[in-house]
């Protein structure tokens, strides 16, 4: 789960770091100055919170364990996804790729919601 959210995040990071103004004419945008360091400053967030969670990938995340980070996809990713369902539903025309990216952040927001109120370790039977 990690490893796959810091990778979707690297590749928004990454892109949008140094191909903010492409991305916004793909999208159907003609972006201003302020509009691709709006960009550049998203995709520096993106590889933060993608190196973030690469870092965090080996450790157990669920119930109380790294629940900060937890608690950070899950509202990031659950946040993201709503806005780019409502906008998608507004606006349907847009590219296949934009969809294609909400039914991912739609998945991890679910993923990291269940995860956040489930231990990560498996439950213990009592032997006698």
């Amino acid at each position: 789960m990690m490893t796959l959210s810091a990778a979707v995040l690297a590749v928004l990071g990454i892109a949008f770091t140094f191909l903010p103004e492409e991305l916004a004419v793909y999208l159907g945008s003609e972006p201003g100055p302020l509009d691709v360091l709006q960009l550049q400053v998203v995709g520096a967030l993106y590889a933060g919170f993608a190196m973030l969670n690469w870092m965090a990938k080996g450790s157990r995340v669920g119930g109380i364990y790294n629940r900060p980070i937890c608690i950070a996809n899950f509202a990031h990713f659950f946040i993201g996804a709503m806005a780019m369902f409502k906008f998608l539903f507004r606006y349907p025309e847009q590219p296949f790729t934009l969809w294609i990216l909400c039914a991912v952040y739609a998945g991890l927001a679910a993923w990291f919601g269940l995860t956040l109120y489930r231990h990560p370790l498996p439950a213990q039977s009592s032997q006698v």
